[in-house]
């Protein structure tokens, strides 16, 4: 049978499929969801994307988008309400973008899991993660100068405060006390407007892994 909607492959903790769901949630499409179990993806996830990690988007005709940055740029290019797209120069937006999903991604991966890294960190995983946090607080530390007005581009979010800011949550949870000790009043605001706000509420409800009819 045809699908007659967008298929969204997610996990509900993923930053990555975080952000696909608040740019498809914001812009009113309508869409299937499919939790993925990652210890047993399915069938569907694979054949459609090589990689098969979440997020990705099967449209109706087929088309896949496997990227969740793409994911949010497809979804607002269909209905962008709230004006995403335009809040600041979408150049800038995805220069900024890359710098959370490079450097400061690389960074938060091995302070949050630094047991995961024992050839980088010679063993000493307390260390390392330290020294990751420093790395990554610096970045951070950029999005806070940048954050005068609320939202990193004005009074409202863009297509960069929803990109960043799942990754933000995650490092802020894997030490929240720390977090919320750094002089970093901006930052932490908006990650409380954030995680409060009706948009982010309606993406992480819990869902059972999809499995296909029988």
């Amino acid at each position: 049978m045809t699908a007659t909607l967008p298929v969204l492959y997610s996990f509900r903790r993923c930053p990555y499929a975080m952000r696909a769901r608040l740019a498809l949630q914001v812009s009113g499409l309508q869409y299937e969801l499919r939790e993925v179990s990652l210890k047993s993806k399915p069938a569907g996830l694979l054949t459609a994307s090589p990689k098969s990690t979440v997020p990705v988007l099967v449209l109706p005709n087929g088309e896949v988008i496997d990227e969740s940055l793409d994911i949010m740029r497809w979804a607002l290019v269909q209905n962008d309400p709230d004006g995403w797209l335009n809040a600041g120069s979408l150049q800038d937006m995805c220069t900024l973008i890359a710098g959370n999903d490079g450097a400061f991604k690389h960074a938060l991966d091995r302070y949050k899991y630094p047991n995961r890294y024992l050839l980088e960190s010679g063993g000493d995983a307390k260390s390392f993660a330290l020294g990751q946090r420093l790395k990554a607080a610096s970045w951070l530390a950029g999005l806070e100068s940048r954050l005068t007005n609320g939202w990193l581009y004005g009074p409202k979010p863009s297509l960069a405060d929803m990109a960043t800011l799942p990754f933000v949550r995650q490092f802020a949870h894997t030490d929240a006390a720390w977090f919320a000790a750094q002089r970093w009043p901006q930052l932490q605001a908006s990650l409380a407007r954030f995680e409060a706000s009706a948009l982010f509420e309606s993406v992480m409800g819990k869902h059972m892994p999809w499995q296909p009819a029988i």
